[in-house]
């Protein structure tokens, strides 16, 4: 007789809805925290400087592009080392972990046709392995603050908004371009592309005041520019978002999440067959 509390998988079942996935991830925890300890060790394990490379990566990138734009191309910007790494952290965290996601999956192929495993575990611990990195990754943000005597501002403390908001938002994203890596194994290369485009298009490497007034309405049809606005806004202007600011990107995260799961369940079970 079988147990009560066993897990069974029926594949002729209907597809689990959205919160059914959610409950399986919870049911599956243990291996979730695996995975991300598995990505966390792999990534730094022949590394001498290991995690410090989280902090070390984007402090060194902003470096360089604080004295190419500040220094040859004589732009001037007051505390532009903050402006600039507070964008490159919260872009590293939705460009490294959208990819990984595709990663993940691609190479959990062999193990999904096997045993049952919830899908969407491997885009899920990609993301998570980014909030671990840019977690680490304040720190020389903090550094680089304190050195330039930046302000510290209690808005500061909203920073949990903007990176949960970013979160679903990149979750969403992770879930539909992983989808589409699956049938398409082309969507790989051209997301990086994609990504690249997007990067220039985003106020990161440079301040909106510097663009002529007709390019704003375009600039503002990038859903990253928001997220960056709303993670910006405490670090560098030391105040808090505006909460048409807020709702927009909150909007732009769950839409993005419920489009990106609903996609990913709806395919799910094809998967098998595809990679």
């Amino acid at each position: 007789m079988r147990a009560s509390n066993e897990l069974v998988y029926d594949s002729a079942r209907p597809r689990l809805a959205i919160w059914e996935d959610a409950l399986e991830l919870f049911r599956y925890r243990d291996l979730l925290w695996g995975l991300v300890q598995r990505d966390l060790t792999v990534r730094y394990k022949r590394s001498i400087l290991g995690f410090l490379w989280t902090m070390l990566n984007p402090l060194l990138t902003m470096i360089v592009l604080t004295i190419v734009f500040s220094t040859l191309f004589r732009f001037e910007f007051q505390h532009f080392a903050v402006y600039l790494l507070s964008g490159l952290l919260l872009w590293n965290f939705f460009a490294q972990s959208t990819t990984q996601a595709i990663h993940n999956l691609l190479w959990a192929g062999s193990l999904v046709n096997k045993i049952y495993i919830p899908k969407p575990i491997f885009v899920v611990s990609a993301l998570i392995v980014g909030l671990v990195n840019l977690m680490l990754a304040l720190i020389p943000l903090a550094l680089i603050m304190l050195i330039s005597q930046h302000p510290f501002s209690p808005a500061l403390f909203f920073l949990p908004i903007p990176i949960a908001l970013v979160f679903m938002f990149a979750l969403g994203v992770g879930l539909f371009v992983t989808t589409l890596a699956i049938f398409f194994v082309d969507v790989v290369d051209i997301y990086q592309v994609g990504l690249m485009i997007l990067f220039y298009l985003s106020p990161i490497i440079y301040p909106l005041s510097i663009l002529p007034e007709r390019y704003l309405f375009f600039i503002r049809f990038n859903p990253m520019y928001y997220f960056l606005e709303l993670f910006r806004q405490p670090i560098y202007d030391g105040t808090l978002p505006a909460a048409g600011l807020v709702g927009r990107a909150a909007l732009l995260a769950l839409s993005a999440l419920l489009a990106g799961w609903w996609f990913f369940t709806k395919k799910a079970d094809e998967f098998a067959y595809r990679v």
